[in-house]
Protein backbone atom coordinates (compact mmCIF):
# COMPACT_ATOMS: atom_id res chain seq x y z
CA UNK A 1 0.00 0.00 0.00
CA UNK A 2 1.16 3.31 -0.99
CA UNK A 3 0.72 5.98 1.65
CA UNK A 4 1.04 10.04 1.97
CA UNK A 5 1.37 11.74 5.09
CA UNK A 6 1.26 15.39 5.00
CA UNK A 7 2.39 17.10 7.84
CA UNK A 8 4.62 14.23 8.44
CA UNK A 9 7.04 16.14 10.57
CA UNK A 10 4.47 17.31 13.17
CA UNK A 11 2.85 15.73 15.94
CA UNK A 12 0.51 13.79 15.22
CA UNK A 13 1.76 13.18 11.36
CA UNK A 14 5.56 11.58 13.46
CA UNK A 15 3.06 9.15 15.41
CA UNK A 16 1.57 8.02 12.00
CA UNK A 17 3.93 7.34 10.45
CA UNK A 18 5.40 4.51 12.86
CA UNK A 19 1.54 3.82 12.69
CA UNK A 20 1.31 2.76 9.15
CA UNK A 21 4.97 1.66 9.21
CA UNK A 22 3.86 -1.37 11.62
CA UNK A 23 1.52 -2.63 8.63
CA UNK A 24 3.38 -5.02 6.05
CA UNK A 25 4.45 -3.80 2.54
CA UNK A 26 3.55 -0.12 3.16
CA UNK A 27 5.53 2.49 1.36
CA UNK A 28 5.23 5.54 3.35
CA UNK A 29 6.49 8.75 1.78
CA UNK A 30 6.40 11.69 4.13
CA UNK A 31 5.72 15.27 3.10
CA UNK A 32 6.24 18.33 5.36
CA UNK A 33 7.29 22.09 4.92
CA UNK A 34 8.91 22.68 7.77
CA UNK A 35 7.89 25.97 8.37
CA UNK A 36 9.93 27.41 11.17
CA UNK A 37 6.44 29.09 12.15
CA UNK A 38 4.64 25.52 12.65
CA UNK A 39 8.02 24.45 14.37
CA UNK A 40 8.30 20.90 12.55
CA UNK A 41 11.11 18.94 12.35
CA UNK A 42 12.78 15.64 10.90
CA UNK A 43 14.43 15.20 14.19
CA UNK A 44 11.45 13.01 15.10
CA UNK A 45 11.53 11.34 11.72
CA UNK A 46 15.68 9.45 12.02
CA UNK A 47 15.40 6.62 13.43
CA UNK A 48 12.83 5.49 10.71
CA UNK A 49 14.36 8.02 7.93
CA UNK A 50 15.62 4.84 6.13
CA UNK A 51 12.13 3.51 5.79
CA UNK A 52 10.61 6.49 4.39
CA UNK A 53 10.30 8.83 1.40
CA UNK A 54 10.37 12.66 2.56
CA UNK A 55 9.49 15.18 0.27
CA UNK A 56 9.95 18.87 2.01
CA UNK A 57 6.69 20.37 0.63
CA UNK A 58 4.21 23.15 0.98
CA UNK A 59 0.48 22.52 1.26
CA UNK A 60 -0.10 25.44 -1.48
CA UNK A 61 2.86 24.38 -4.32
CA UNK A 62 0.85 22.50 -6.36
CA UNK A 63 3.73 21.42 -9.08
CA UNK A 64 5.02 19.62 -6.29
CA UNK A 65 1.60 17.99 -4.59
CA UNK A 66 1.29 16.96 -8.67
CA UNK A 67 4.12 14.53 -7.98
CA UNK A 68 3.34 13.29 -4.68
CA UNK A 69 -0.26 12.34 -4.75
CA UNK A 70 -0.05 10.73 -7.61
CA UNK A 71 -0.18 6.53 -7.20
CA UNK A 72 -1.19 6.75 -3.78
CA UNK A 73 -3.69 4.47 -1.89
CA UNK A 74 -4.30 6.95 1.05
CA UNK A 75 -3.08 10.43 1.90
CA UNK A 76 -3.35 11.45 5.38
CA UNK A 77 -3.74 15.54 5.69
CA UNK A 78 -2.51 16.15 8.93
CA UNK A 79 -0.59 19.70 7.92
CA UNK A 80 -1.79 22.70 9.21
CA UNK A 81 -1.56 26.11 11.18
CA UNK A 82 -2.82 24.51 14.56
CA UNK A 83 -1.93 27.66 16.66
CA UNK A 84 -5.30 29.64 18.43
CA UNK A 85 -3.61 32.63 18.93
CA UNK A 86 -1.26 32.28 16.27
CA UNK A 87 -4.74 32.62 13.72
CA UNK A 88 -5.47 35.38 15.28
CA UNK A 89 -1.60 37.12 14.88
CA UNK A 90 -1.62 36.17 11.30
CA UNK A 91 -5.20 35.42 9.84
CA UNK A 92 -4.57 35.55 6.09
CA UNK A 93 -1.18 32.89 6.71
CA UNK A 94 -4.14 31.12 8.24
CA UNK A 95 -6.34 31.08 5.67
CA UNK A 96 -3.95 30.37 3.39
CA UNK A 97 -2.92 27.50 5.25
CA UNK A 98 -5.71 26.11 6.61
CA UNK A 99 -8.50 27.04 3.17
CA UNK A 100 -6.50 27.20 0.45
CA UNK A 101 -4.03 24.83 1.11
CA UNK A 102 -7.06 21.81 1.26
CA UNK A 103 -8.63 23.10 -1.90
CA UNK A 104 -5.27 22.95 -3.61
CA UNK A 105 -4.48 19.82 -2.39
CA UNK A 106 -8.41 17.87 -3.17
CA UNK A 107 -8.11 19.63 -7.16
CA UNK A 108 -5.03 17.98 -6.78
CA UNK A 109 -6.10 14.64 -5.91
CA UNK A 110 -9.15 15.07 -8.28
CA UNK A 111 -7.38 15.72 -10.84
CA UNK A 112 -4.92 13.43 -11.10
CA UNK A 113 -5.32 10.18 -8.19
CA UNK A 114 -9.38 10.46 -7.37
CA UNK A 115 -9.08 6.62 -6.67
CA UNK A 116 -7.08 7.67 -2.76
CA UNK A 117 -8.61 7.39 0.22
CA UNK A 118 -8.17 10.80 1.65
CA UNK A 119 -8.47 11.27 5.64
CA UNK A 120 -8.46 14.49 7.18
CA UNK A 121 -7.35 15.53 10.47
CA UNK A 122 -9.80 18.60 12.03
CA UNK A 123 -9.94 19.93 15.39
CA UNK A 124 -13.44 19.87 17.94
CA UNK A 125 -13.45 23.58 18.16
CA UNK A 126 -15.23 23.94 15.28
CA UNK A 127 -18.13 24.39 17.42
CA UNK A 128 -17.29 26.63 19.84
CA UNK A 129 -18.85 26.56 23.07
CA UNK A 130 -20.83 23.70 23.83
CA UNK A 131 -24.89 24.13 24.01
CA UNK A 132 -25.27 20.71 25.73
CA UNK A 133 -23.56 18.65 28.14
CA UNK A 134 -22.61 16.34 25.61
CA UNK A 135 -21.34 17.53 21.67
CA UNK A 136 -21.69 14.97 18.98
CA UNK A 137 -21.95 15.53 15.25
CA UNK A 138 -25.58 17.61 15.11
CA UNK A 139 -24.30 20.01 17.64
CA UNK A 140 -24.26 24.07 15.71
CA UNK A 141 -20.32 25.63 14.91
CA UNK A 142 -19.82 28.37 16.60
CA UNK A 143 -16.50 29.10 16.22
CA UNK A 144 -14.24 31.28 18.86
CA UNK A 145 -11.51 32.30 16.85
CA UNK A 146 -9.72 32.25 13.15
CA UNK A 147 -7.91 28.26 13.29
CA UNK A 148 -11.27 26.82 14.50
CA UNK A 149 -13.62 29.07 11.67
CA UNK A 150 -11.06 27.79 9.12
CA UNK A 151 -10.78 24.32 9.87
CA UNK A 152 -14.68 24.02 9.90
CA UNK A 153 -14.39 25.96 6.24
CA UNK A 154 -11.63 22.94 5.64
CA UNK A 155 -14.25 20.38 6.68
CA UNK A 156 -16.63 21.62 4.33
CA UNK A 157 -14.54 21.40 1.04
CA UNK A 158 -13.68 17.60 1.87
CA UNK A 159 -17.62 17.01 2.22
CA UNK A 160 -18.14 18.55 -1.33
CA UNK A 161 -15.63 17.02 -2.84
CA UNK A 162 -16.81 13.72 -1.77
CA UNK A 163 -20.83 14.84 -3.29
CA UNK A 164 -19.60 16.51 -6.25
CA UNK A 165 -16.37 14.59 -7.28
CA UNK A 166 -16.57 11.49 -5.54
CA UNK A 167 -13.64 11.67 -3.94
CA UNK A 168 -12.92 8.95 -0.94
CA UNK A 169 -12.77 11.36 2.53
CA UNK A 170 -12.99 11.39 5.56
CA UNK A 171 -12.82 13.93 8.23
CA UNK A 172 -11.95 13.49 12.14
CA UNK A 173 -12.02 16.12 15.27
CA UNK A 174 -9.75 15.37 17.39
CA UNK A 175 -9.36 16.80 21.00
CA UNK A 176 -6.33 17.48 23.62
CA UNK A 177 -3.56 14.99 21.48
CA UNK A 178 -0.86 14.35 23.93
CA UNK A 179 2.44 12.08 23.47
CA UNK A 180 5.75 11.04 21.83
CA UNK A 181 6.81 14.08 19.80
CA UNK A 182 4.93 16.95 21.20
CA UNK A 183 5.83 20.42 21.05
CA UNK A 184 6.85 21.92 23.84
CA UNK A 185 5.25 25.37 23.58
CA UNK A 186 2.29 26.86 24.77
CA UNK A 187 0.31 27.42 21.02
CA UNK A 188 0.73 23.84 20.02
CA UNK A 189 -1.54 22.19 22.57
CA UNK A 190 -1.67 22.87 26.19
CA UNK A 191 -1.76 18.90 27.33
CA UNK A 192 1.96 18.66 25.55
CA UNK A 193 2.79 21.59 26.74
CA UNK A 194 2.26 20.61 30.53
CA UNK A 195 3.74 17.61 30.04
CA UNK A 196 6.90 19.57 28.98
CA UNK A 197 6.57 21.74 31.47
CA UNK A 198 7.06 19.48 33.81
CA UNK A 199 9.75 17.10 32.36
CA UNK A 200 11.78 20.08 32.79
CA UNK A 201 10.52 20.09 36.42
CA UNK A 202 9.18 24.12 35.89
CA UNK A 203 5.72 25.50 36.90
CA UNK A 204 2.31 24.39 35.00
CA UNK A 205 0.68 28.06 35.65
CA UNK A 206 -3.30 27.46 34.88
CA UNK A 207 -5.61 29.89 34.04
CA UNK A 208 -8.49 30.52 36.41
CA UNK A 209 -9.41 27.75 38.62
CA UNK A 210 -8.74 24.71 35.80
CA UNK A 211 -12.19 23.67 36.23
CA UNK A 212 -12.92 23.93 33.08
CA UNK A 213 -13.11 20.24 31.66
CA UNK A 214 -11.50 18.72 28.64
CA UNK A 215 -11.68 15.84 26.54
CA UNK A 216 -8.36 14.21 26.10
CA UNK A 217 -6.35 11.63 24.05
CA UNK A 218 -3.13 9.64 23.87
CA UNK A 219 -1.87 10.01 20.17
CA UNK A 220 -1.41 5.86 19.42
CA UNK A 221 -5.57 5.52 20.17
CA UNK A 222 -5.69 8.43 17.09
CA UNK A 223 -3.23 7.03 15.03
CA UNK A 224 -5.05 4.07 15.54
CA UNK A 225 -8.32 5.57 14.18
CA UNK A 226 -7.04 7.30 11.51
CA UNK A 227 -5.29 4.04 9.98
CA UNK A 228 -9.43 2.49 11.04
CA UNK A 229 -10.54 5.73 9.03
CA UNK A 230 -8.72 4.98 6.08
CA UNK A 231 -9.61 1.20 5.75
CA UNK A 232 -13.37 1.28 5.84
CA UNK A 233 -15.37 2.49 3.64
CA UNK A 234 -18.57 3.06 5.66
CA UNK A 235 -16.97 6.31 7.07
CA UNK A 236 -16.37 7.73 3.88
CA UNK A 237 -18.15 10.90 3.13
CA UNK A 238 -18.57 12.00 6.72
CA UNK A 239 -16.78 13.94 9.69
CA UNK A 240 -17.04 12.52 13.02
CA UNK A 241 -15.46 12.99 16.39
CA UNK A 242 -12.55 10.94 17.37
CA UNK A 243 -12.08 11.38 20.98
CA UNK A 244 -11.17 9.48 23.99
CA UNK A 245 -13.18 8.25 27.05
CA UNK A 246 -11.08 10.69 29.32
CA UNK A 247 -12.91 13.86 30.09
CA UNK A 248 -11.16 15.90 32.97
CA UNK A 249 -10.99 19.69 34.61
CA UNK A 250 -7.79 21.59 33.23
CA UNK A 251 -6.78 21.19 37.04
CA UNK A 252 -7.07 17.42 37.06
CA UNK A 253 -4.93 17.23 34.00
CA UNK A 254 -1.90 19.03 35.60
CA UNK A 255 -2.05 17.53 38.93
CA UNK A 256 -1.73 14.04 37.13
CA UNK A 257 1.10 14.59 34.97
CA UNK A 258 2.69 16.10 38.15
CA UNK A 259 1.74 13.20 39.86
CA UNK A 260 2.60 10.61 37.30
CA UNK A 261 5.91 11.97 35.86
CA UNK A 262 7.45 13.09 39.77
CA UNK A 263 8.53 16.44 38.55
CA UNK A 264 7.10 20.71 38.00
CA UNK A 265 4.41 22.07 40.45
CA UNK A 266 1.11 23.52 39.44
CA UNK A 267 -0.01 27.31 40.01
CA UNK A 268 -2.40 29.24 39.36
CA UNK A 269 -2.76 32.76 37.59
CA UNK A 270 -5.40 34.92 36.47
CA UNK A 271 -6.80 34.78 32.94
CA UNK A 272 -5.53 37.14 30.17
CA UNK A 273 -8.13 39.10 28.13
CA UNK A 274 -7.40 37.64 25.26
CA UNK A 275 -7.70 33.73 25.93
CA UNK A 276 -10.62 34.83 27.86
CA UNK A 277 -12.65 35.64 25.19
CA UNK A 278 -11.55 32.39 23.07
CA UNK A 279 -12.23 29.59 26.25
CA UNK A 280 -14.75 27.45 25.33
CA UNK A 281 -15.77 26.52 29.26
CA UNK A 282 -16.72 23.01 29.93
CA UNK A 283 -17.14 20.70 26.78
CA UNK A 284 -17.50 16.55 26.62
CA UNK A 285 -17.35 15.39 23.13
CA UNK A 286 -19.08 12.05 22.22
CA UNK A 287 -17.56 9.85 19.72
CA UNK A 288 -20.43 7.03 19.78
CA UNK A 289 -21.06 7.56 16.34
CA UNK A 290 -17.55 6.71 14.71
CA UNK A 291 -17.57 3.72 17.26
CA UNK A 292 -20.52 2.69 16.48
CA UNK A 293 -19.54 1.67 13.11
CA UNK A 294 -15.87 0.83 13.80
CA UNK A 295 -15.69 -0.88 16.91
CA UNK A 296 -12.90 1.07 18.22
CA UNK A 297 -12.32 1.36 21.68
CA UNK A 298 -9.08 3.55 23.30
CA UNK A 299 -6.62 1.28 24.63
CA UNK A 300 -5.47 4.13 26.97
CA UNK A 301 -6.50 6.02 30.25
CA UNK A 302 -4.91 9.15 31.24
CA UNK A 303 -2.82 7.56 33.77
CA UNK A 304 -1.59 4.67 31.93
CA UNK A 305 -0.58 6.65 29.21
CA UNK A 306 1.49 9.20 30.84
CA UNK A 307 3.38 6.13 32.61
CA UNK A 308 4.03 4.90 28.76
CA UNK A 309 4.86 8.15 27.92
CA UNK A 310 7.46 8.68 30.79
CA UNK A 311 9.22 5.76 29.91
CA UNK A 312 9.53 7.05 26.64
CA UNK A 313 10.86 9.96 28.01
CA UNK A 314 13.42 8.73 30.08
CA UNK A 315 14.66 6.61 27.04
CA UNK A 316 14.70 9.65 24.71
CA UNK A 317 15.71 13.01 26.73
Amino acid sequence: MNILIIGGAGFLGANLVRRCLAEPGAKVTVMDSLDPHLRSTTKHLQEVWERIHFARCDLRDEHLLSELVQDQDVIFNCAAQTSHPLSIQYPLLDADINCVGNLKLLETIRLLNNRAIVVYTSSSTVIGKAEHSIVDETHSEKPLEIYSANKGVAEKYYRIYHTLHDLKTVVLRFANLYGPYGKGFPEFGFVNYFIHLAWQNEEIKIFGSGDQTRNVMYVDDATELLWRAANDDRLIGETYFATGDDHLSVREIAETIVSVLGRGQVTHIDWPDERRRMEIDHVKFSSERLRSLTGWQPRYDFRSALNELKGVLERTT
